[in-house]
């Protein structure tokens, strides 16, 4: 991956996780006195004539308030709520499908009490029907991502970043 690239994590003035931004952005932000850095990766980015050091944290220099919104439903948003967990069998994979639990044809509907993930092979196994009619047991019961007031860091980025944990909820 190009390090303009790398993914760092954008802090509030207060410290608290904001977002997260490229290393360009990043560096823009820094430069130009808008952040600051907190922790350094272990590389540089290079322009024509200056070598700037590749953040991994940086922390802004003015408090961003930010409304608090309840997450839209999306494919993306249910497997970063299951850890990219397939929620009948327990598989942990990036190739996975939603699946209602209440099948739609049969009233369930499109909600987050009704979706999870499921790797393909599950979702097949259990077609139209109800996980109990399928045989199957939920990992977990599906509920509505907690809205705890914080950015929540994509579940891929918790694994290989370690020193974000730090500045994360727990």
């Amino acid at each position: 991956m190009n390090s303009a690239n790398y993914p760092v994590l954008v802090l509030n003035q207060t410290y608290e996780p904001l977002n997260i931004c490229q290393a360009r952005r990043a560096v823009v932000l820094i430069y130009r006195g808008k952040a600051e850095v907190v922790e350094n990766d272990s590389g540089s980015m290079h322009s024509a004539n200056l070598v700037f050091p590749l953040p991994s944290v940086i922390r802004l220099a003015h408090l961003i308030k930010r409304p608090h919104i309840q997450k839209k439903l999306s494919r993306f948003e249910v497997f970063n709520r299951d850890h990219y967990t397939c929620q009948y069998c327990g598989k942990e994979t990036h190739q996975l499908t939603l699946d209602h639990v209440i099948p739609r044809h049969r009233g369930g509907e499109h909600t987050w009490e009704n979706v999870v993930s499921a790797c393909p092979w599950c979702n097949r196994h259990k077609a139209g029907r109800t996980p109990e009619e399928a045989g199957m047991k939920l990992k977990h019961h599906p509920v509505p991502p907690h809205n705890n007031h914080f950015f929540d860091i994509p579940y891929q980025y918790l694994q290989s970043r370690n020193e974000w944990q730090k500045y994360l909820p727990q």
